[in-house]
């Protein structure tokens, strides 16, 4: 049995814990929060952009900690599920890591490469997995389009564009800080790039045109230049809808046999092939967030039995595209093409 312990209580931690209750040879026996309303069981601030109505929650059974040294020193919990913003990751990643965890960590992986590398390290020297929770591959659309690519059943990618546009999130006070989670550039956008790298691997350069507020970018539109030969690939990702729309995404994959088609907005997944015939695959878990949620958790439990880091939810693939989303904002601000590196 994994022994799970969510250190941070907001959206994100709701959901996990949710996410969480269906799991197979694991469990959440524990919870970190310094709010004692929360400790308590009173989760009804933790609302989001999507997942059931918050309220309260039953915690017979599961731990609450008020302070992060509690569940480190906990010799029943295997996993720490880093729930926080953003800019609390690097640090209590270090520190569940040097105490002997295996660490799961919510998007971004860090707010800056030079702390996800600090993660990364911490890892290694300590023998424990870093598993970062990109959930975008868990969605089951995505994940059918993954697929199809690394299965090379309908030959490469040519081309794609992906878009991620939503209503400037209002949530929580933290959410709206760019200096707490990057903006939507990071926060949002690096979704995205998650994906691309994962689809596609990392690009040479990148060159993007967007929105500044203050400091931080709110939307762009990107190209990724792979060099010759490569895919022609752009994305566009941003917090700049009215809320009439919350929340779109979706992509346009152009593979040498088929274009995969799909869009959070309708209509539904659809493959479209050399032969002129339109089908829309049969994807299951569609309509339900969670359900992806609980297959990202699953393999992070699977990671943790086997020894073996996922690909899925690989430290070094979710610093690549921390990197990607970095090189994307310089662009925008310089107007000019940046070398990945």
């Amino acid at each position: 049995m994994v022994r799970i312990g969510i250190v941070g209580v907001g959206f994100m931690g709701r959901i996990h814990y949710l996410a969480g209750q269906p799991l197979a040879g694991a469990k959440v026996t524990a919870i970190c929060s310094r709010d004692p309303a929360k400790r308590a069981g009173d989760w009804s601030n933790t609302r989001g952009n999507f997942g059931p109505e918050p309220g309260r929650v039953d915690l017979a059974g599961v731990k609450a900690y008020a302070d992060v040294a509690e569940p480190l020193a906990d010799p029943e919990i295997d996993l720490i599920d880093i729930c926080t913003v953003t800019d609390q990751h690097a640090p209590l990643a270090v520190r569940a890591l040097d105490a002997g965890k295996h660490v799961l960590v919510e998007k971004a992986i860090a707010l800056s490469p030079a702390d996800a590398d600090a993660m990364l390290a911490a890892a290694k020297r300590n023998g424990k997995l870093l598993m970062v929770a990109h959930v975008l591959p868990f969605f089951p659309e995505f994940k059918f389009a993954a697929e199809a690519i690394r299965s090379g059943k309908y030959g490469k990618v040519l081309a794609a564009h992906l878009t991620r546009v939503i209503a400037r999130p209002d949530w929580s006070a933290d959410i709206g800080d760019a200096a707490k989670t990057g903006g939507p550039a990071v926060d949002l956008h690096i979704h995205d790039t998650h994906f691309i790298g994962l689809v596609c691997g990392v690009p040479r350069e990148v060159f993007a045109v967007g929105t500044v507020e203050g400091d931080a970018v709110t939307y762009l539109t990107t190209s990724y230049l792979y060099g010759p030969g490569g895919p022609a690939v752009t994305c566009s990702s941003g917090a700049v809808c009215m809320p009439g729309r919350p929340f779109v995404h979706g992509f346009e994959i152009y593979l040498e046999k088929a274009t995969l088609v799909y869009s959070s907005a309708g209509p539904a997944l659809t493959l479209l092939t050399a032969d002129g015939k339109s089908e829309q695959p049969a994807v299951t878990g569609s309509g339900d967030p969670l359900a992806a949620f609980t297959d990202e958790l699953q393999t992070a439990v699977e990671a943790i039995r086997t020894g073996r880091e996922p690909a899925l939810l690989s430290g070094r693939l979710a610093r690549d595209a921390l990197v990607l989303c970095h090189r994307e904002i310089e662009s925008v601000k310089t107007g000019r093409p940046v070398a990945v590196g």
